[in-house]
């Protein structure tokens, strides 16, 4: 999952990253002496670094109505401009506008995700609203508007270079779509309807945090059998760190239940450690998101009926690579048929061993991945365990560096501690440059543990994004993940699918880091196609390079195994069913909660029902269920977009199988260059889809992602 660059939007939608700018030194040190050190411009090496030593939470308010207020009055400067509307007067004017909030707000995405607690969560729900009031001023400014489109429609607009024209585009598009062309009651309608829902995600959001803080399920040693030892290792001192000396803690995230209900001989306790996961906010108290779910769904579809379209999704798919709802439903429905049939193979698999065991069992959810596993050893003699003592956590980071080294000639330098600040002593940083010149690129942090108060799952975020209109400002990315720490000075296991996520993260990390893009809104992407390049990286970890040099024997130091690399290969269409249908359920909710007359809607009673109809599979339940589906209620980003992680992977099997068929293989490097040159650097300063055929020559084949996932192809021959 990945967190936007900054774009113009960013100004007033109030959701994507920072970027540095300029201000005087005098407005800085003044903003440094009143206490707003979160809006003064950044200092130190690179350029500048966030100010992440001098966070005080007690700031943050304050800084937010500040930056407001100035971004205001930057906005008010450019609409009320005497002189005719230009590109530079009014476009590349409003791409230096809001740069003190921007700042404020990469702060304040650090205490959302990396550093919650009670104290800001009060803080956000305060905010949230005031901020998208912000932002519906800012698209609501019609003498601004007037200029943006005065310029969009200019002529001497189709003189410019390209990159300008697409620009221009865009910053009209993210007026336009998002009210800019309303009136009177419908405008203001449109602003309340805004700041509603920055209540509610916001709300949504909190709720399933903590519901993932407030359960955790407490082991005694009596009931640890079938757990690995690293696993072990990690859940005692998780539940050190909670106060439970002597006990072993699985708590409520998906890095912890997914390994317990793998390898735990335990099952009820599989089950209670599942119905908790599952369950998060949906337990009928006052963190349940249903209420939430029907309100959001009801908001959104008024709002974009104001704008005059049929439903939610119809606006938000309009500029994206897919265009319209039925399009996404047929690349759903059509992987949907094969791999719901394949979950009816793997459930009689795995109902055959449990048979054979006298276990008196039918295949339960609960039971998925622990007979899964069991079938992996049975078909592929492959245990997950094995493989995990080859997965050690500071290895895999250098593995990335590698690939980095070798595809975009980036060299990885960890900064001595104190070089850079940081917001917690788990995160790290490294200088980025290139291994040629030895010129700086940027800078990229890892937060890799979980702790309470970060939210769950793996994200990417940049801090800072490339440009060159205002001065040369380089990248600062950043990629945050929830491995559980064990003991002190123990190498840190990972399972394989941790590892993938891993580099998939790193992927969007260098997405960032290889932009060339000369304005901050061109850092923005096309949700549907901001997915092919982190899971294009996914693909370089089972290289014979990183193979041999870095998946190496926790005890041992000895590579990785050809027998049992072999073993991973030929298990990798493995429980692709489960994988695939589970994802595929919550891209299909996603869509159905966004094409339906939302009015008196039952979100627990819809799921149900929709699944049903479905035909979804009784052992599986959707991978993010609605009332903690935060990709979707938490925010906008993924709204009627969870399926672009399939439309995205449709791109990554095609691309894939360009490498596969090169002379040099994955290391090729003319084909490495073709796709940082096309697939990265360009980020949103070309069309998506015009991007993807200068790098392969041809638009992407449905049929690259059938034979990826082992599925049958479409026409083809048996």
């Amino acid at each position: 999952m990945h967190q936007r660059a900054r774009t113009t939007a960013c100004i007033f939608m109030i959701s994507l990253t920072a970027a540095c700018g300029e201000r005087s030194a005098t407005t800085d040190e003044a903003d440094i002496a009143n206490g707003n050190v979160l809006l003064a411009e950044w200092t130190g090496p690179f350029g500048g670094v966030p100010a992440f030593d001098r966070m005080d939470l007690a700031d943050l308010k304050p800084s937010l109505e500040t930056g407001m207020a100035r971004a205001l009055a930057e906005i008010d400067a450019i609409a009320e401009n005497p002189e005719a509307p230009t590109f530079e007067n009014t476009i590349l004017a409003l791409e230096d506008a809001g740069r003190g909030l921007d700042r404020v707000m990469t702060y304040w995405r650090i205490w959302g995700s990396n550093m919650s607690g009670p104290e800001f969560r009060d803080i956000q729900m305060e905010m949230a609203p005031k901020l998208a009031e912000h932002g519906s001023k800012i698209i609501q400014n019609q003498a601004l508007f007037d200029r943006i489109k005065a310029v969009y429609e200019s002529e001497s607009t189709q003189a410019l270079r390209p990159d300008q024209q697409r620009l221009v585009k865009l910053v009209y598009d993210s007026f336009a779509r998002n009210g800019a062309t309303l009136s009177g009651e419908a405008k203001e309608r449109y602003a309340e309807i805004n700041q509603r829902l920055a209540e509610l995600h916001t709300r949504f959001g909190n709720n399933v945090l903590a519901d993932e803080e407030g359960y955790v399920t407490y082991l005694t040693d009596d009931q640890l059998s079938g757990l690995p030892e690293s696993f072990v290792s990690a859940a005692a001192a998780a539940a050190t760190e909670r106060g439970h000396d002597g006990e072993y803690a699985v708590t409520n995230t998906r890095s912890s239940m997914e390994p317990f209900l793998t390898f735990s001989d335990e099952r009820d306790l599989r089950e209670k450690v599942w119905r908790t996961y599952y369950n998060r906010g949906d337990n009928g108290d006052e963190q349940d998101n249903n209420a939430v779910i029907a309100e959001i769904l009801q908001l959104r579809d008024e709002r974009v009926g104001l704008l005059g379209y049929e439903n939610y999704a119809d606006w938000r798919l309009e500029d994206r690579m897919a265009k319209t709802p039925a399009r996404v439903m047929e690349l759903l429905e059509a992987v949907w048929t094969a791999a719901s049939a394949r979950v009816a193979e793997e459930v009689a698999d795995m109902q055959a061993i449990a048979d054979t065991e006298d276990a008196g069992i039918t295949i339960a959810p609960w039971d998925y991945r622990y007979y899964a596993e069991k079938v992996r050893k049975a078909k592929y003699d492959l245990d997950s365990d094995e493989v995990k003592q080859y997965l050690q956590l500071d290895k895999l980071i250098d593995a990335m560096h590698f690939v980095a080294a070798e595809l975009f000639n980036f060299k990885f330098s960890p900064l001595p501690e104190g070089t850079v600040p940081v917001f917690h002593p788990d995160v790290k940083a490294w200088e980025v440059t290139d291994r040629t010149s030895g010129d700086h690129v940027g800078v990229w942090y890892l937060d890799p543990f979980a702790r309470p108060g970060k939210r769950s799952g793996a994200w990417a975020t940049s801090y800072r994004g490339h440009e060159t209109f205002n001065g040369n400002k380089t990248p600062i990315s950043s990629n945050n993940s929830n491995f559980i720490k064990g003991a002190p000075d123990e190498p840190i296991l990972i399972s394989w699918s941790d590892a993938e996520t891993l580099f998939h993260e790193f992927g969007h990390a260098l997405h960032g880091l290889s932009s060339n893009v000369a304005y901050p809104t061109l850092n923005g992407g096309v949700r549907d196609y901001t997915e092919l390049q982190s899971q294009l990286l996914e693909r370089w970890l089972l290289t014979d390079r990183v193979i041999d040099n870095y998946l190496v024997h926790v005890d041992t130091g000895d590579p990785m195994p050809d027998e049992l690399v072999q073993k991973i290969r030929n298990a990798a269409t493995f429980n692709q069913g489960f994988e695939t249908t589970e994802y595929l359920a919550s891209a299909l909710m996603d869509m159905k909660y966004h094409t339906m007359d939302p009015s008196g809607l039952d979100p627990d009673a819809f799921e149900r029902e929709s699944l049903a109809a479905l035909g979804m599979p009784k052992q599986i339940v959707m991978r993010h269920r609605s009332p903690q589906f935060g990709h979707v209620f938490s925010g906008e980003g993924y709204s009627a977009g969870y399926y672009s992680y399939i439309w995205a992977d449709v791109l990554t099997a095609d691309a894939a199988e360009a490498f596969a068929e090169a002379a040099g293989g994955f290391y090729d490097t003319e084909l490495a260059n073709r796709m940082v040159a096309n697939l990265f650097a360009v980020r949103n300063a070309v069309d998506p889809a015009d991007a993807y055929r200068a790098f392969r020559g041809r638009d992407a084949e449905i049929d690259a992602l059938m034979r990826d996932r082992g599925f049958p192809v479409p026409g083809a021959s048996r």
